[in-house]
Protein backbone atom coordinates (compact mmCIF):
# COMPACT_ATOMS: atom_id res chain seq x y z
CA UNK A 1 0.00 0.00 0.00
CA UNK A 2 2.82 2.41 0.86
CA UNK A 3 5.28 1.12 -1.74
CA UNK A 4 7.07 3.36 -4.17
CA UNK A 5 5.06 1.87 -7.03
CA UNK A 6 1.81 2.80 -5.30
CA UNK A 7 2.86 6.41 -4.87
CA UNK A 8 4.09 6.60 -8.46
CA UNK A 9 0.72 5.31 -9.58
CA UNK A 10 -1.06 7.93 -7.48
CA UNK A 11 1.01 10.78 -8.93
CA UNK A 12 0.50 9.50 -12.46
CA UNK A 13 -3.25 9.10 -12.02
CA UNK A 14 -3.70 12.61 -10.61
CA UNK A 15 -1.31 14.30 -13.03
CA UNK A 16 -2.78 12.74 -16.16
CA UNK A 17 -5.27 15.62 -16.23
CA UNK A 18 -3.72 18.48 -14.29
CA UNK A 19 -6.44 21.04 -14.98
CA UNK A 20 -9.21 18.74 -13.79
CA UNK A 21 -7.25 17.82 -10.66
CA UNK A 22 -6.52 21.46 -9.80
CA UNK A 23 -10.16 22.47 -10.16
CA UNK A 24 -11.21 19.60 -7.93
CA UNK A 25 -8.53 20.38 -5.33
CA UNK A 26 -9.58 24.04 -5.27
CA UNK A 27 -12.95 23.09 -3.78
CA UNK A 28 -11.27 21.53 -0.73
CA UNK A 29 -8.69 24.34 -0.54
CA UNK A 30 -11.43 26.97 -0.53
CA UNK A 31 -13.52 25.09 2.05
CA UNK A 32 -10.70 24.74 4.58
CA UNK A 33 -9.61 28.34 3.87
CA UNK A 34 -13.10 29.63 4.69
CA UNK A 35 -13.23 27.48 7.85
CA UNK A 36 -9.92 28.81 9.20
CA UNK A 37 -10.68 32.44 8.28
CA UNK A 38 -14.12 32.32 9.93
CA UNK A 39 -12.69 30.82 13.14
CA UNK A 40 -9.86 33.37 13.19
CA UNK A 41 -12.29 36.25 12.62
CA UNK A 42 -14.46 35.04 15.49
CA UNK A 43 -11.38 34.78 17.69
CA UNK A 44 -10.30 38.29 16.68
CA UNK A 45 -13.72 39.69 17.57
CA UNK A 46 -13.63 37.86 20.92
CA UNK A 47 -10.14 39.23 21.67
CA UNK A 48 -11.28 42.76 20.85
CA UNK A 49 -14.38 42.62 23.03
CA UNK A 50 -12.52 41.03 25.95
CA UNK A 51 -9.86 43.72 25.64
CA UNK A 52 -12.61 46.20 26.45
CA UNK A 53 -13.21 44.35 29.73
CA UNK A 54 -9.51 43.98 30.58
CA UNK A 55 -8.72 45.13 34.12
CA UNK A 56 -12.41 45.26 35.01
CA UNK A 57 -13.82 42.97 37.69
CA UNK A 58 -16.40 41.32 35.45
CA UNK A 59 -17.90 39.38 38.39
CA UNK A 60 -19.59 42.60 39.51
CA UNK A 61 -22.92 44.36 39.60
CA UNK A 62 -24.03 47.96 40.11
CA UNK A 63 -27.02 48.69 42.38
CA UNK A 64 -29.06 51.82 43.03
CA UNK A 65 -32.27 52.78 44.87
CA UNK A 66 -35.52 53.27 42.94
CA UNK A 67 -39.16 53.74 43.95
CA UNK A 68 -41.08 51.25 46.09
CA UNK A 69 -43.85 49.74 43.95
CA UNK A 70 -45.70 47.94 46.78
CA UNK A 71 -47.00 49.13 50.17
CA UNK A 72 -45.32 47.50 53.17
CA UNK A 73 -45.55 47.87 56.96
CA UNK A 74 -47.92 50.81 56.65
CA UNK A 75 -45.71 52.61 54.15
CA UNK A 76 -47.29 53.56 50.81
CA UNK A 77 -46.15 52.48 47.39
CA UNK A 78 -44.48 55.09 45.23
CA UNK A 79 -42.24 56.32 48.05
CA UNK A 80 -38.61 57.07 47.39
CA UNK A 81 -35.70 56.08 49.61
CA UNK A 82 -31.91 56.25 49.59
CA UNK A 83 -29.17 53.80 50.42
CA UNK A 84 -27.19 54.64 53.56
CA UNK A 85 -23.55 54.11 54.39
CA UNK A 86 -24.66 51.57 57.01
CA UNK A 87 -26.02 49.37 54.23
CA UNK A 88 -22.46 48.71 53.08
CA UNK A 89 -21.40 47.09 56.36
CA UNK A 90 -24.72 45.21 56.58
CA UNK A 91 -24.19 43.71 53.12
CA UNK A 92 -20.59 42.73 53.96
CA UNK A 93 -21.68 41.02 57.18
CA UNK A 94 -24.74 39.18 55.87
CA UNK A 95 -23.76 38.15 52.34
CA UNK A 96 -20.83 35.71 52.06
CA UNK A 97 -18.22 35.52 49.28
CA UNK A 98 -18.21 39.22 48.45
CA UNK A 99 -14.84 40.74 47.57
CA UNK A 100 -15.69 44.44 47.30
CA UNK A 101 -18.71 46.54 48.27
CA UNK A 102 -17.96 50.09 47.12
CA UNK A 103 -20.46 52.90 47.80
CA UNK A 104 -20.47 55.75 45.30
CA UNK A 105 -21.92 59.23 45.01
CA UNK A 106 -21.96 61.30 41.85
CA UNK A 107 -22.28 64.86 40.62
CA UNK A 108 -23.06 65.67 37.02
CA UNK A 109 -24.82 62.83 35.25
CA UNK A 110 -24.07 61.74 31.70
CA UNK A 111 -21.62 64.15 30.05
CA UNK A 112 -21.40 66.09 33.32
CA UNK A 113 -22.47 69.67 34.04
CA UNK A 114 -20.71 73.02 34.33
CA UNK A 115 -19.47 72.13 37.79
CA UNK A 116 -15.64 72.32 37.72
CA UNK A 117 -13.53 75.45 37.37
CA UNK A 118 -9.87 76.41 37.54
CA UNK A 119 -9.13 80.08 37.17
CA UNK A 120 -11.02 81.28 34.12
CA UNK A 121 -11.54 77.78 32.71
CA UNK A 122 -14.74 75.82 33.26
CA UNK A 123 -15.43 72.15 32.52
CA UNK A 124 -18.41 69.81 32.42
CA UNK A 125 -17.31 66.58 34.09
CA UNK A 126 -18.68 63.70 36.12
CA UNK A 127 -17.44 63.80 39.72
CA UNK A 128 -17.46 60.59 41.79
CA UNK A 129 -17.09 60.09 45.51
CA UNK A 130 -15.40 56.71 45.89
CA UNK A 131 -13.48 54.30 48.07
CA UNK A 132 -10.02 53.02 47.05
CA UNK A 133 -11.42 49.63 45.96
CA UNK A 134 -13.11 51.12 42.93
CA UNK A 135 -9.81 51.12 41.00
CA UNK A 136 -9.83 47.30 41.29
CA UNK A 137 -13.36 47.11 39.90
CA UNK A 138 -12.95 49.38 36.89
CA UNK A 139 -9.97 49.61 34.50
CA UNK A 140 -7.85 52.69 35.14
CA UNK A 141 -4.16 53.52 34.63
CA UNK A 142 -2.68 56.16 36.96
CA UNK A 143 -0.49 58.26 34.66
CA UNK A 144 0.92 60.52 37.40
CA UNK A 145 0.62 60.87 41.15
CA UNK A 146 -1.59 58.36 42.98
CA UNK A 147 -5.16 57.22 43.57
CA UNK A 148 -7.34 57.60 46.67
CA UNK A 149 -6.19 55.73 49.79
CA UNK A 150 -7.75 55.07 53.19
CA UNK A 151 -5.84 57.92 54.80
CA UNK A 152 -7.77 60.23 52.45
CA UNK A 153 -11.03 58.50 53.46
CA UNK A 154 -10.39 58.65 57.21
CA UNK A 155 -9.13 62.25 57.23
CA UNK A 156 -11.80 63.42 54.74
CA UNK A 157 -9.11 65.01 52.60
CA UNK A 158 -10.29 67.23 49.77
CA UNK A 159 -8.14 65.63 47.08
CA UNK A 160 -8.97 64.65 43.49
CA UNK A 161 -7.77 62.39 40.69
CA UNK A 162 -8.56 63.79 37.25
CA UNK A 163 -8.79 62.23 33.80
CA UNK A 164 -6.46 63.14 30.97
CA UNK A 165 -9.28 64.99 29.19
CA UNK A 166 -9.93 67.02 32.35
CA UNK A 167 -6.24 67.90 32.41
CA UNK A 168 -6.42 69.01 28.77
CA UNK A 169 -9.53 71.12 29.40
CA UNK A 170 -8.41 72.89 32.58
CA UNK A 171 -4.64 73.14 32.15
CA UNK A 172 -2.33 74.68 29.59
CA UNK A 173 -0.15 72.35 27.46
CA UNK A 174 2.85 71.14 29.47
CA UNK A 175 1.43 72.36 32.77
CA UNK A 176 1.72 69.88 35.66
CA UNK A 177 -1.58 69.50 37.57
CA UNK A 178 -0.23 67.62 40.62
CA UNK A 179 -0.45 69.88 43.70
CA UNK A 180 -2.76 72.43 42.05
CA UNK A 181 -6.38 73.12 43.01
CA UNK A 182 -9.63 72.79 41.12
CA UNK A 183 -13.01 74.03 42.32
CA UNK A 184 -15.92 71.58 42.24
CA UNK A 185 -19.27 73.30 42.85
CA UNK A 186 -17.42 76.00 44.75
CA UNK A 187 -15.30 73.65 46.90
CA UNK A 188 -11.53 73.48 46.41
CA UNK A 189 -9.87 70.08 45.87
CA UNK A 190 -6.16 69.47 45.41
CA UNK A 191 -5.18 67.33 42.45
CA UNK A 192 -3.04 64.35 43.57
CA UNK A 193 -3.16 62.18 40.43
CA UNK A 194 -4.18 61.80 36.82
CA UNK A 195 -5.54 58.72 35.08
CA UNK A 196 -6.31 57.33 31.68
CA UNK A 197 -8.72 54.52 30.90
CA UNK A 198 -10.41 53.05 27.89
CA UNK A 199 -14.15 53.06 27.47
CA UNK A 200 -16.10 49.96 28.43
CA UNK A 201 -17.77 47.89 25.71
CA UNK A 202 -16.57 50.09 22.84
CA UNK A 203 -18.20 53.33 24.03
CA UNK A 204 -16.88 56.90 23.83
CA UNK A 205 -13.20 56.63 24.83
CA UNK A 206 -12.89 60.42 25.12
CA UNK A 207 -15.81 60.59 27.56
CA UNK A 208 -14.11 57.99 29.78
CA UNK A 209 -11.34 60.52 30.53
CA UNK A 210 -13.76 63.29 31.56
CA UNK A 211 -14.20 62.10 35.13
CA UNK A 212 -12.93 63.20 38.54
CA UNK A 213 -12.56 60.94 41.58
CA UNK A 214 -12.56 62.25 45.16
CA UNK A 215 -12.74 60.42 48.53
CA UNK A 216 -16.27 59.31 49.41
CA UNK A 217 -16.16 60.92 52.85
CA UNK A 218 -14.98 64.33 51.68
CA UNK A 219 -17.53 64.21 48.84
CA UNK A 220 -20.33 63.57 51.36
CA UNK A 221 -19.10 66.37 53.61
CA UNK A 222 -18.46 68.94 50.86
CA UNK A 223 -21.77 68.44 49.05
CA UNK A 224 -24.06 67.76 52.05
CA UNK A 225 -24.79 64.13 51.23
CA UNK A 226 -24.79 63.06 54.88
CA UNK A 227 -25.13 59.26 55.15
CA UNK A 228 -26.67 58.87 51.71
CA UNK A 229 -25.21 56.55 49.06
CA UNK A 230 -26.12 57.09 45.42
CA UNK A 231 -25.23 53.59 44.23
CA UNK A 232 -22.88 50.69 44.88
CA UNK A 233 -20.41 48.62 42.90
CA UNK A 234 -20.35 45.07 44.30
CA UNK A 235 -17.88 42.35 43.28
CA UNK A 236 -18.00 38.68 44.27
CA UNK A 237 -15.03 36.52 45.19
CA UNK A 238 -13.38 34.40 42.50
CA UNK A 239 -15.29 31.14 42.20
CA UNK A 240 -18.59 32.74 43.24
CA UNK A 241 -21.14 34.28 40.90
CA UNK A 242 -22.50 37.73 41.72
CA UNK A 243 -25.59 36.71 39.74
CA UNK A 244 -26.33 34.03 42.36
CA UNK A 245 -25.53 36.34 45.29
CA UNK A 246 -27.41 39.47 44.22
CA UNK A 247 -30.78 38.29 45.58
CA UNK A 248 -29.20 38.03 49.04
CA UNK A 249 -27.85 41.57 48.63
CA UNK A 250 -31.32 42.82 47.64
CA UNK A 251 -32.88 41.08 50.65
CA UNK A 252 -30.50 42.89 53.04
CA UNK A 253 -31.32 46.27 51.49
CA UNK A 254 -35.08 45.62 51.46
CA UNK A 255 -35.06 44.55 55.09
CA UNK A 256 -33.16 47.67 56.19
CA UNK A 257 -35.43 50.06 54.28
CA UNK A 258 -38.82 48.37 54.90
CA UNK A 259 -39.30 47.33 51.30
CA UNK A 260 -41.70 44.50 50.46
CA UNK A 261 -39.67 41.28 49.95
CA UNK A 262 -41.39 40.70 46.58
CA UNK A 263 -40.95 44.25 45.33
CA UNK A 264 -38.54 43.71 42.43
CA UNK A 265 -38.76 47.30 41.21
CA UNK A 266 -37.50 48.98 44.36
CA UNK A 267 -33.83 48.13 43.71
CA UNK A 268 -32.26 48.81 40.33
CA UNK A 269 -29.23 46.86 39.19
CA UNK A 270 -26.95 46.10 36.29
CA UNK A 271 -25.37 42.65 36.41
CA UNK A 272 -22.05 42.93 34.57
CA UNK A 273 -21.26 39.24 35.10
CA UNK A 274 -24.55 38.20 33.51
CA UNK A 275 -23.91 40.42 30.49
CA UNK A 276 -20.33 39.15 30.22
CA UNK A 277 -21.60 35.56 30.31
CA UNK A 278 -24.00 36.36 27.47
CA UNK A 279 -21.09 37.68 25.42
CA UNK A 280 -19.13 34.47 26.05
CA UNK A 281 -22.18 32.49 24.95
CA UNK A 282 -22.34 34.60 21.78
CA UNK A 283 -18.78 33.65 20.87
CA UNK A 284 -19.55 29.97 21.41
CA UNK A 285 -22.45 30.38 18.96
CA UNK A 286 -20.19 32.22 16.49
CA UNK A 287 -17.65 29.39 16.60
CA UNK A 288 -20.44 26.90 15.96
CA UNK A 289 -21.64 28.93 12.96
CA UNK A 290 -18.05 29.17 11.66
CA UNK A 291 -17.61 25.39 11.85
CA UNK A 292 -21.05 24.80 10.33
CA UNK A 293 -20.53 27.13 7.36
CA UNK A 294 -16.91 26.07 6.84
CA UNK A 295 -17.76 22.37 6.87
CA UNK A 296 -20.63 22.92 4.42
CA UNK A 297 -18.26 24.70 2.03
CA UNK A 298 -15.70 21.94 2.57
CA UNK A 299 -18.37 19.34 1.88
CA UNK A 300 -18.93 20.77 -1.58
CA UNK A 301 -15.22 20.28 -2.28
CA UNK A 302 -15.35 16.72 -0.96
CA UNK A 303 -18.25 15.95 -3.29
CA UNK A 304 -16.08 17.24 -6.15
CA UNK A 305 -13.24 14.91 -5.16
CA UNK A 306 -15.66 11.99 -4.93
CA UNK A 307 -16.91 12.76 -8.44
CA UNK A 308 -13.39 13.00 -9.85
CA UNK A 309 -12.45 9.68 -8.25
CA UNK A 310 -15.52 8.07 -9.85
CA UNK A 311 -14.29 9.34 -13.22
CA UNK A 312 -10.77 8.10 -12.50
CA UNK A 313 -12.10 4.64 -11.58
CA UNK A 314 -14.20 4.61 -14.77
CA UNK A 315 -11.16 5.52 -16.88
CA UNK A 316 -9.09 2.79 -15.26
CA UNK A 317 -11.67 0.01 -15.57
CA UNK A 318 -9.48 -2.13 -17.86
CA UNK A 319 -6.45 -1.60 -15.59
CA UNK A 320 -8.46 -2.70 -12.57
CA UNK A 321 -9.69 -5.76 -14.46
CA UNK A 322 -6.12 -6.76 -15.38
CA UNK A 323 -4.98 -6.32 -11.76
CA UNK A 324 -7.90 -8.44 -10.55
CA UNK A 325 -7.09 -11.11 -13.17
CA UNK A 326 -3.46 -11.18 -11.96
CA UNK A 327 -4.60 -11.85 -8.40
CA UNK A 328 -5.02 -8.43 -6.81
CA UNK A 329 -7.34 -8.61 -3.81
CA UNK A 330 -10.43 -6.39 -3.45
CA UNK A 331 -8.77 -4.75 -0.43
CA UNK A 332 -5.68 -3.73 -2.43
CA UNK A 333 -7.89 -2.15 -5.11
CA UNK A 334 -9.99 -0.36 -2.47
CA UNK A 335 -6.87 0.81 -0.59
CA UNK A 336 -5.35 2.26 -3.75
CA UNK A 337 -8.45 4.34 -4.53
CA UNK A 338 -8.84 5.50 -0.91
CA UNK A 339 -5.17 6.45 -0.76
CA UNK A 340 -5.49 8.56 -3.90
CA UNK A 341 -8.55 10.30 -2.47
CA UNK A 342 -6.92 10.99 0.91
CA UNK A 343 -3.73 12.21 -0.74
CA UNK A 344 -5.57 14.70 -2.96
CA UNK A 345 -7.75 15.89 -0.06
CA UNK A 346 -4.89 16.42 2.39
CA UNK A 347 -2.61 18.15 -0.13
CA UNK A 348 -5.33 20.59 -1.21
CA UNK A 349 -6.54 21.08 2.37
CA UNK A 350 -3.08 21.82 3.72
CA UNK A 351 -2.61 24.32 0.88
CA UNK A 352 -5.81 26.01 2.11
CA UNK A 353 -4.45 26.12 5.69
CA UNK A 354 -1.16 27.63 4.48
CA UNK A 355 -3.04 30.24 2.42
CA UNK A 356 -5.29 31.15 5.36
CA UNK A 357 -2.24 31.41 7.66
CA UNK A 358 -0.59 33.76 5.19
CA UNK A 359 -3.68 36.00 5.04
CA UNK A 360 -3.90 36.10 8.87
CA UNK A 361 -0.20 36.89 9.17
CA UNK A 362 -0.66 39.76 6.72
CA UNK A 363 -3.66 41.14 8.65
CA UNK A 364 -1.79 40.97 11.96
CA UNK A 365 1.25 42.61 10.37
CA UNK A 366 -0.82 45.65 9.34
CA UNK A 367 -2.58 45.77 12.73
CA UNK A 368 0.74 45.90 14.61
CA UNK A 369 1.24 49.52 13.63
CA UNK A 370 -2.30 50.53 14.62
CA UNK A 371 -3.70 51.64 17.97
CA UNK A 372 -5.97 48.73 18.86
CA UNK A 373 -6.74 49.80 22.45
CA UNK A 374 -10.30 50.81 21.54
CA UNK A 375 -10.87 48.45 18.61
CA UNK A 376 -13.43 45.66 18.69
CA UNK A 377 -11.13 43.42 16.66
CA UNK A 378 -7.71 42.21 17.79
CA UNK A 379 -5.19 39.52 16.81
CA UNK A 380 -7.28 37.24 14.54
CA UNK A 381 -5.67 33.82 14.84
CA UNK A 382 -6.29 30.13 15.36
CA UNK A 383 -4.45 27.83 17.74
CA UNK A 384 -2.80 24.51 16.98
CA UNK A 385 -5.91 22.69 18.17
CA UNK A 386 -7.93 24.17 15.30
CA UNK A 387 -5.24 23.09 12.82
CA UNK A 388 -5.34 19.54 14.21
CA UNK A 389 -9.13 19.51 13.99
CA UNK A 390 -8.91 20.72 10.38
CA UNK A 391 -6.39 17.97 9.63
CA UNK A 392 -8.71 15.38 11.15
CA UNK A 393 -11.59 16.74 9.07
CA UNK A 394 -9.43 16.42 5.96
CA UNK A 395 -8.52 12.79 6.67
CA UNK A 396 -12.14 11.82 7.37
CA UNK A 397 -13.28 13.78 4.32
CA UNK A 398 -10.73 12.01 2.13
CA UNK A 399 -11.97 8.63 3.31
CA UNK A 400 -15.58 9.60 2.65
CA UNK A 401 -14.73 11.03 -0.77
CA UNK A 402 -13.00 7.84 -1.86
CA UNK A 403 -15.39 5.33 -0.27
CA UNK A 404 -18.00 5.18 -3.04
CA UNK A 405 -15.44 5.12 -5.91
CA UNK A 406 -13.49 2.41 -4.06
CA UNK A 407 -16.60 0.28 -3.68
CA UNK A 408 -17.38 0.73 -7.37
CA UNK A 409 -13.83 -0.32 -8.23
CA UNK A 410 -14.00 -3.69 -6.44
CA UNK A 411 -17.40 -4.46 -8.00
CA UNK A 412 -15.78 -4.62 -11.44
CA UNK A 413 -15.49 -8.23 -12.62
CA UNK A 414 -12.20 -9.05 -14.34
CA UNK A 415 -13.89 -10.50 -17.44
CA UNK A 416 -16.20 -7.48 -17.86
CA UNK A 417 -13.32 -5.06 -17.27
CA UNK A 418 -11.18 -6.71 -19.96
CA UNK A 419 -14.01 -6.40 -22.45
CA UNK A 420 -14.37 -2.64 -21.82
CA UNK A 421 -13.16 -0.42 -24.62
Amino acid sequence: MFSRDSWSEIIQALSSNWFRTLLTAFGVLWGIFILVILLAAGNGLENGVKQGFSGMATNSMFMWAQTASKPYKGLPKGRRYNFKIGDVDAIKQNVPNLRFVSPRNQLGGFRGANNVTRGLKTGAYNVYGDYPEIIKQQPMDITSGRFINYADINDKRKVAIIGESVKTGLYDPGEQPIGTYIKINGVNFMVIGTYKKKSNGGGDAEEAQKEIYVPFTSFSQAFNMGERVGWMAITAQDGSSITKLKDQVFDVVKSRHSIHPEDDRAVGSFDLYEEYSKINGLFVALNFVAYFVGILVLLSGIIGISNIMLIVVKERTKEIGIRRALGATPWSIRAQVLLESIFLTIISGMAGIVLASGVLALVNYFMEGMDTSDMMFLNPSVNIGVVLIALLILIVSGLLAGLIPAQNAIKVKPVDALRTE
